[in-house]
């Protein structure tokens, strides 16, 4: 056992961490359910660069796009917890979607503080009044909407979006989730009406050094994250996905994001019992506008058993950066069925630069240059390379390794090569699959098109319409 002494001498080390590392102080006050990982340890962080921020009267704003169910409002509740210990005369109005996570949050908050523990790491500098209904002469007020600190000017406050707050001023807004579902977060009439409110009410309410901290899972580029950023580029998100789309600092491409809490194999099965653009939105935290005039959603074919193909061949949309706002490179193989229709076999979607880019290229070309079996099996002629930026290098670097490439030439502008091969998949001759790494990308940039913020998807699909279709009925084919 150990000794007494060592036990108070592991405690004040505890408490002198959780009083300045938020981490450490989620760690120490968070209930015995608490999961350590990255994830929980990159948020605490981003969290407390806040606060300095907050303290430094740097006027913060800060936007955490996060999945469903990863613990995000429980992060920001703690931290609420942690900033009063800091800050007891910070002003705070919260709003979430309901009048229930409000008043969970303000519960969850009164019992921290009230805690044997919240009282030690702070020094009892922090508390608060008895439980009440209105305020008394020479008291503080108490209950499920508002608490304030005792010898402070702290308060918290409670509310919905599109809630009341006239009257109120704030040094500190939190939003956590601003709507309920897919339903408001399509509605014009909410988006408006919630930015209306945000304008008007909410954002009115902040005073000159006031901070703004929004955590949220994306529901649609009209949505509060998605107007603010788009009103002001220099606002700081902090995004992430529910599984990585690129290697990352703390995870390799297709690795959960917090999986000592929700696994692959529990966010696989959502994926697959949702649409590809409610995935994108919800998951990863990347919304489409299901709009588009060229593409339609409904026009695309999915194929669960091939046909005999005749033949297979390979399209690729370069991109030489690899940076996020940069689009990736796209490989994708196709094959040409006996029924003269087109089936997408496989697909790459990263971003990547040289000599990765040609090493990804070439390893593709191999996996589906596959040695013909029977006398009618399907054989490779090619890889198509549109002649453009990084894939006029890709084009001479992969012949010289005595590859069967073709460069696409790019004359036409992509509107009217939409315009083109939107006709060959509303006719029912372009095949996907859902098994298909991320092959929701070609139908949700398909949808938005040519207004989306990538395209690099659908426009490999146009150029595998113009290979097996296109260019073979004007007689351009190259074989």
């Amino acid at each position: 056992m150990k000794a007494a002494h060592d036990i108070d001498l592991l405690e004040q080390y505890w408490l002198e961490e959780s009083r300045n590392n938020f981490y450490a102080y989620r760690q120490f006050i968070g209930y015995s359910d608490f999961i350590k990982g990255w994830f929980q340890e990159e948020l605490s962080v981003a969290l407390q660069n806040f606060y300095i921020d907050l303290r430094d009267y740097k006027k913060p704003i800060l936007i955490i796009e996060a999945p469903p169910q990863h613990g995000k409002s429980r992060a920001v509740t703690e931290f609420l917890s942690w900033l009063i210990g800091k800050m007891p005369d910070m002003e705070m109005i919260y709003a979430s979607y309901s009048d229930r996570l409000g008043v969970r949050a303000n519960r969850s908050l009164q019992r921290t503080l009230d805690s044997e523990k919240y009282q030690k790491i702070f020094n009892g500098e922090v508390r608060l009044g008895g439980t009440q209904v209105v305020t008394l002469a020479n008291r503080v007020l108490r209950n499920n909407e508002i608490f304030e600190i005792q010898d402070h000017r702290g308060s918290f406050r409670n509310t919905t979006v599109n809630g009341a707050v006239t009257g109120e001023g704030l040094s500190l807004g939190v939003i956590d989730d601003a709507v309920k579902g897919r339903a408001e977060a399509n509605s014009k009439t909410i988006q408006e009406k919630t930015w209306d409110w945000f304008t008007d009410d909410f954002y009115t309410r902040f005073s000159e050094n006031a901070g703004l901290l929004i955590i949220m899972t994306r529901w649609n580029v009209a949505d509060l994250a998605g107007r603010l950023t788009e009103a002001d580029k220099n606002i700081k998100v902090i995004t992430y996905k529910a599984i990585a789309e690129t290697d990352e600092k703390n995870r390799k491409e297709g690795d959960p994001l917090f999986p000592e809490h929700k696994s692959l194999e529990f966010l696989l099965k959502r994926k697959n019992k949702m649409s590809p653009h409610n995935w994108s939105s919800l998951y990863q935290q990347y919304p489409v506008l299901v709009s588009g005039n060229i593409f339609k959603f409904h026009h695309w074919k999915w194929w669960k058993v091939l046909p005999k193909l005749k033949w297979k061949f390979i399209v690729a949309d370069t991109a030489q950066k690899k940076n996020n706002w940069n689009d990736p490179t796209v490989f994708q193989c196709w094959g040409y069925g006996v029924d003269n229709n087109i089936y997408l076999l496989d697909m790459i979607r990263k971003r990547m630069e040289s000599p990765e880019l040609r090493k990804q290229a070439k390893l593709f070309y191999i996996k589906h240059d596959t040695p013909r079996i029977e006398e009618d099996d399907p054989i490779l002629r090619g890889m198509w390379i549109e002649d453009k930026s990084s894939g006029i290098g890709l084009i001479q670097e992969l012949k010289n390794d005595q590859l069967k490439i073709n460069a696409i030439p790019r004359n036409v502008d992509k509107v009217e090569r939409a315009m083109d091969a939107s006709p060959y998949i509303e006719a029912g001759r372009v095949y996907l699959n859902e098994r298909v790494r991320d092959v929701g990308y070609i139908t949700d940039e398909g949808t938005v098109f040519p207004n989306g913020i990538h395209d690099d998807s659908i426009d490999d699909t146009m150029n595998a319409i113009e290979v097996a279709f296109i260019h073979r009925e004007k007689e351009i084919f190259i074989s």
